[in-house]
């Protein structure tokens, strides 16, 4: 049986900033939500693209050569190997799609950096 995905529920179950959960699985991608504040690292993901959707509030995501500005209902797909860093002056809730073998930082390993075992939790 098909079970809806209630995303403010999710987002509501969310206690820390910049805590991934998976919600759902699609093929070999996982959709997570995350609630965003503040700076977090700059990283990359040397083998995956990774998709940011705004749910609510302002995402900016630092590139080496500028930045994106994300509000509600904008999304951006992150290339492979692209060095980024997301920020959030405001709460701001995202929703995440990316391969199930992405980690949570990339390249760097921080504070952080939640394990896919974490996320799935």
């Amino acid at each position: 049986m098909l079970v809806p995905i209630d995303f403010a529920a999710e987002f509501e179950r969310l206690a820390d900033f910049w805590s991934p959960h998976v919600v759902a699985r699609v093929n070999d991608s996982y959709v997570k939500v995350a609630k965003l504040q503040g700076e977090f690292v700059w990283h990359a993901h040397a083998d995956e693209d990774e998709l940011f959707l705004v749910m609510r509030g302002q995402l900016v995501i630092q590139l080496e050569d500028g930045e994106v500005v994300l509000g509600p209902g904008q999304s951006v797909v992150v290339p492979r190997g692209v060095r980024h860093n997301p920020m959030a002056a405001e709460e701001c809730w995202v929703v995440l799609v990316e391969p199930v073998a992405t980690k949570h930082t990339g390249d760097v390993v921080t504070d952080r950096t939640r394990s896919i075992a974490e996320q799935l939790a």
